[in-house]
């Protein structure tokens, strides 16, 4: 007997099955599960790897929990900066677990673009303060939008300032937040001065600000990078800061923003808080900045990919195809 072909689910689809707030109430039910039989475990998640080719690069990161496991394979190509065709394309094939048959393929980029938001706001959920509405935005892609639109899930925002390289995409970006009925406004990169919530969404590799403007009660989410070699924040805030991250082998393997403060000394590997400590338990007092570490990790990707197929196919995921 021949299985029945996977459900093919476009971006469009993914956004109308699962809004921001739904995908972060998704990932912190996930988190609150205790690593015991099915339950998640991002110590032990799956290992992002990277193959070369000559356009690019190709990751797959795979992860398995519960009722599905899955891998999203990406490809990115720089050389398609400036063209119609997207720098990063993908998909992510998910499966059943019991018998790991092919259940659904997701648009990737759209799967990264709704889950790497709803991370970041569930972080900010635990760990900024009650009161926090105003936000400093690095960054002006699909990955700065998305923060906008998550963000406005658990806080209430009164004011983003936007930071970018380039006036024409910041004046986008401006419009397309006070459209939402947000005021926006263009900034430099002291308006972290003024921040409760500072997100950094860009591809810099270098520190986008100095870490001494950042308030003693504010927020700040990195996740433009997974590179050890890179970092969007400096040392200057690290040392200051509570480091959250999604776990703690996944950031000593990939986040510069960590690896490169502890190999000056400025933090040590046993200072990380992990967002599942924070999600379960309590989160750090609000007595200096939190800095959530985002790299992205396979078993994010998993749990709102089920989550989508459970929407579009139905309980079970496609169990009744």
């Amino acid at each position: 007997m021949t299985a029945a072909a996977p459900a093919w689910i476009d971006a469009e689809t993914i956004a109308g099955a699962l809004p921001p707030a739904a995908a972060i109430d998704v990932l912190e039910t996930a988190l609150r599960r205790t690593p015991d039989g099915d339950g998640l475990d991002p110590e032990n998640d799956g290992t992002r790897t990277r193959f070369g080719t000559s356009a690019g690069e190709l990751l797959q990161m795979p992860s398995a929990a519960g009722r599905f496991c899955g891998t999203k394979i990406l490809g990115i190509c720089p050389g398609n900066e400036g063209t119609d065709v997207p720098v990063i394309q993908g998909v992510y094939v998910l499966f059943r677990s019991a018998d790991l048959t092919p259940v659904a393929v997701l648009d990737g980029a759209a799967l990264t673009t709704l889950r790497t938001p709803a991370t970041s706001a569930l972080a900010v959920r635990h760990l900024a303060p009650p009161d926090a509405r105003r936000v400093a935005l690095f960054g002006t892609g699909v990955q700065a939008w998305g923060h906008v639109e998550a963000l406005r899930a658990v806080l209430d925002i009164e004011h983003v300032d936007v930071v970018g390289r380039t006036p024409e995409r910041v004046d986008e970006l401006v419009g397309r937040i006070t459209a939402a009925g947000i005021p926006a406004a263009a900034a430099e990169p002291d308006a972290v001065g003024a921040a409760d919530v500072v997100v950094c969404a860009t591809a810099s590799p270098e520190p986008l600000f100095d870490g001494a403007l950042v308030a003693d009660h504010a927020v700040v989410a990195a996740i433009g990078s997974h590179d050890p070699a890179s970092r969007e924040v400096d040392s200057t805030l690290v040392a200051r800061a509570t480091v959250v991250v999604e776990s703690r082998v996944s950031a000593l393997r990939e986040a510069g923003d960590v690896v490169i403060p502890i190999s000056e000394g400025v933090l040590g590997p046993d200072d990380l808080v992990t967002l599942a400590d924070v999600v379960r338990r309590t989160a750090p007092a609000a007595t200096r900045p939190r800095l959530f570490k985002g790299t992205g990790m396979p078993w994010q990707d998993l749990v709102t990919a089920g989550a989508v197929a459970d929407r579009v196919l139905g309980a079970g995921g496609g169990s009744t195809r």
